[in-house]
This record gives C-alpha cells, structure tokens and sequence, in this order.
C-alpha cells in the first residue's frame, strides 16, 4: 500500500523533482554504504571476531528482506521463478553478499577505514576488465586510460603506509579486500541478465537472504553460533549497520536508480570513499596524508571515466 502511494505521488512530480529525489536518494544511500566501514572498526575496539560480526549484521537484516521479498512476491504481477533460476539466484547471493562480505569484514582487521573503501571503489574497474574477458567486449582507449589512472591511485594511497609500516599487516588486508571487490564484482557481472527480469530490488532481497543463511552456517561451523554473550555496544554497532548501511541503502539506491539512471548513480556515489574519510577522521581518529588525498583523487577521476564515458 505504501509502495502504490509512493509510486502515485512520484508519478505527480515534475521530471526535476523526481531528478533531484534520485540523486538524493543515492546520495544518502550512498553515504550509508561508506558508513558500514567505520561501523566494522567500531565494534573491533571490543573483542568480536569478524564472522561472528558479520552474522550478527545478517541477523538484523534478513527479517526486512525476507519481509520485503514476501510483498513483492505475492503481488499480482509476480514473475514465478524456475529451479534453475532459484538455483543461479543462491549461487549468486552467495557469492556477492557472503563471499564479498566475509573478506571485506576479516580484511577490515588489518586496514583502516579510508583504504577500505577505497580498495572496494574500484569494483567498476573489474567489472570492466571480467566483462571484456569473458564476454569478449572491447575495451577503448579512455577505459585503458582509466584503469591506468585507477591503480596509479591505489599505489599512491598505499606508498606512504607501506613506506613508513603504519599499519599492521597492510598488504594482507588490502588483498583481502580486493578480492572482497573482485568477487562483488564477478557477482554483478552474471547477475546482469536476471536483474531486470526479477526486479533489483527482489533480486537484492533474495541473494540477501541466501547469503545471510550460507552465514549462519559459517558461524555454527566456526563457533557454534556463540553470538549470544558479547557486549552491549557491540549489538548496537550491528543493529546500526544491519539497518543504516545495509538495508535502508540497498533500497535507496536501487530507487534512486530507477529515477536518475545508472550512470548518473554511478557518478554520485563518488561520495562513497569520500564520505568514508571523513567519518574515519571524526569517529575513529584516522589520519590522512596529502599523498593519500591525491591518491584516492586519482581514484575516483579513474573510475569515473569507466562509469561516465565507458557507458
């Protein structure tokens, strides 16, 4: 009911307005993904470990999908999904939303905030380089110019940190959250055929909830499900970014999508990395270099040249 209303008044608003609402839409949501980073080392200051972490997030989160996912599902419109479609669909959110997930967290032990963010920035990059590789696509010359740029960026956030051993174990984490990127993007790159048959949002729901039960047992696995006796802010910190980076953004942006376009969505989630620093700066006490900025600058005007002049 508060889907059909929205999508009335929507249907009222000038193409500005609805522009604008977009953009802002993916903004926010945008700034609530960068959030989920700082949130991670919050709850590192006490002792928890990352998969226990990470099932406490899907715990949180999976009632609002699975909630969604039986509205969406039980409207008239409803497209029936096969076995096949059922199976490639778990395989999928297995991989884009547990696999991604459980490297991010774990490689979220080694680097700060900041690097993380902007390691995981540069999904567009692989997209790219997977997509030519596999689907035999031709990449352009602003594209190689981009990938150059986007990795020139990379060393140059990373040459100070390394030189000076800032951070423990910097170069474990940083491919443990390039590989986080690699698999979010290899999920993206074969999911790109069912999305617009299944709808993004359902679609989101269900790999979700597939990723959120492959966590589960993970955990049973690891430590019995033992998440049941850690400290109070430690279940704050994951209710937080259960709701306010994960489920609210997902929506938001998928919205803020539909409204304004991909590539538009693309260009405004640049915030993203942006955002993260700036909160790392505030709650967590992360220092940037002037290298650093002129590293992540250089990032973000490289994957803007794939998102922008690649489409």
């Amino acid at each position: 009911m508060i889907n059909e209303k929205f999508k009335l008044w929507l249907s009222q608003q000038s193409p500005q307005a609805r522009y604008w609402l977009g953009a802002l839409l993916v903004f926010m949501g945008s700034i609530g993904f960068s959030a989920k980073a700082v949130l991670i080392k919050l709850a590192y200051q006490y002792p928890v470990n990352f998969v226990s972490l990470l099932t406490l997030r899907m715990l949180f989160a999976m009632p609002f999908y699975g909630l969604v996912a039986w509205f969406l599902s039980n409207k008239t419109n409803n497209q029936k999904l096969k076995s096949r479609q059922w199976f490639r669909l778990a395989v999928l959110g297995v991989l884009g939303y547990y696999v991604a997930s459980i490297l991010d967290f774990w490689g979220l032990q080694y680097v700060t905030a900041s690097v993380e963010r902007l390691i995981l920035f540069v999904y567009p990059t692989i997209v790219l380089v997977t997509t030519a590789l596999v689907f035999k696509k031709k990449i352009t010359g602003i594209q190689y110019l981009s990938l150059v740029l986007t990795y020139l960026g990379i060393y140059c956030a990373f040459a100070s940190d390394m030189a000076a051993g800032l951070q423990l174990n910097l170069a474990k984490g940083a491919i443990l959250i390039f590989l986080s990127a690699l698999t979010y993007a290899i999920y993206l790159v074969f999911s790109g055929d069912m999305i617009p048959k299944i709808g993004s949002i359902k679609f989101t729901c269900y790999a979700m909830l597939f990723a959120g039960i492959a966590v589960i047992i993970n955990c049973l696995v690891a430590n019995g499900l033992s998440v049941f006796s850690f400290q109070k802010e430690v279940y704050w910190i994951a209710f937080f970014m259960a709701i306010f980076s994960t489920v609210i953004p997902t929506f938001m942006v998928a919205e803020g999508m539909n409204l304004i376009g991909a590539s538009n969505a693309s260009l405004i989630a640049a915030v993203g990395p942006i955002s993260t620093i700036i909160m790392a700066y505030f709650f967590l006490g992360e220092s940037v270099s002037f290298v650093q900025i002129v590293g992540t600058v250089i990032v973000l005007i490289g994957v803007l040249m794939i998102s922008w002049k690649g489409k």
